[in-house]
């Protein structure tokens, strides 16, 4: 009778490790899902404001009577520039077809004799770094001392929001990313600490028994890093399932993927669980190697 109890006891003894494993490893991957996850939605939310600022438009008009060689010079100079993404020449026939698509109706016809008042332009437009106002407005003194333009049109308004917008946005985003940083650690932390005192009088026999620290550190720690390590993994197939329904439903998304921003969030999340799981066991058993008797029982 005795021998049943003790087995029963040992079934339950193990069924309720393997419980308290599952837990921490679900624990792990959800707080490290919900990291990458964020940190996913962080670089496309870079990705889209820089896809805005890049379109934003700064309409460089020509002179009228000036060669078209001297100004595809001068697209050529602006081409060179660093903070230049792209340029396109339109020339005052194109300024024309374009107009008459929008409206409708033969400009020129519609004009009679009067001469056609458009003239050449060159549409720039910049790299994400220097579109704003104060970028912006240095480029523009720089063009204008070119004796062939007539005059710089961007719109000011429309860029100051865009930067105000996209400031506070980040501001939010890097606040949201602090909190569930904090989350994260302690979550970790706890779930940790709660399996490591579900063994802490395990800890406490090794002690008696003459055990270093080293020798009783060890076996927790790699338990654990394990543990972190298969969480990650976990968590990173979760985040990919969710990318490739992302995708599917945003299939635009697919042009502002930078295959090694990815990656870097990949192998950010696997070494973020290792180091959380390492940590969080390291000083959990700190705890119980220095603890009184009398603490353990608490």
């Amino acid at each position: 009778m005795q021998v049943i109890n003790m087995k029963k006891e040992n079934s339950t003894t193990k069924r309720r490790i393997r419980g308290s494993y599952l837990i921490s490893l679900m624990s792990i991957m959800l707080v490290l899902f919900v990291l990458s996850l964020f940190s996913s939605l962080v670089f496309f939310a870079n990705k889209i404001s820089d896809y805005i600022k890049e379109n934003i438009g700064f309409e460089i008009i020509m002179k009228k009577g000036v060669k078209e060689n001297d100004i595809i010079d001068f697209q050529r100079i602006l081409d060179k520039k660093e903070y230049v993404k792209s340029t396109e020449y339109i020339s005052q026939e194109e300024a024309t077809r374009r107009l008459t698509e929008d409206l409708g109706t033969d400009i020129l016809e519609w004009l009679g004799d009067v001469e056609n008042p458009l003239l050449p332009s060159i549409d720039v437009r910049f790299n994400s770094d220097y579109a704003n106002n104060d970028s912006i407005t240095k480029i523009e003194q720089w063009v204008l001392k070119n004796k062939n333009v007539k005059e710089v049109y961007f719109q000011k308004s429309l860029i100051h929001s865009i930067d105000k917008n996209v400031n506070k946005i980040a501001f939010v985003l890097l606040l949201i990313g602090f909190v569930l940083l904090i989350m994260a650690v302690t979550l970790i932390s706890h779930t940790v600490r709660l399996s490591v005192y579900s063994k802490r009088f395990v800890v406490r026999s090794m002690q008696l028994v003459g055990a270093t620290e080293g020798f009783i550190i060890k076996p927790f720690m790699k338990n654990f890093v394990i543990q972190g390590l298969i969480g990650a993994v976990l968590s990173l197939i979760l985040l990919t399932f969710f990318l490739v329904a992302l995708f599917n439903n945003i299939p635009e998304l697919k042009l502002l993927v930078n295959f090694g921003n990815l990656a870097v969030i990949y192998i950010s999340v696997l070494v973020l669980g290792v180091i959380l799981t390492t940590l969080s066991t390291y000083f959990s058993l700190r705890k119980y190697l220095s603890a009184d008797v009398d603490d353990l029982y608490e």
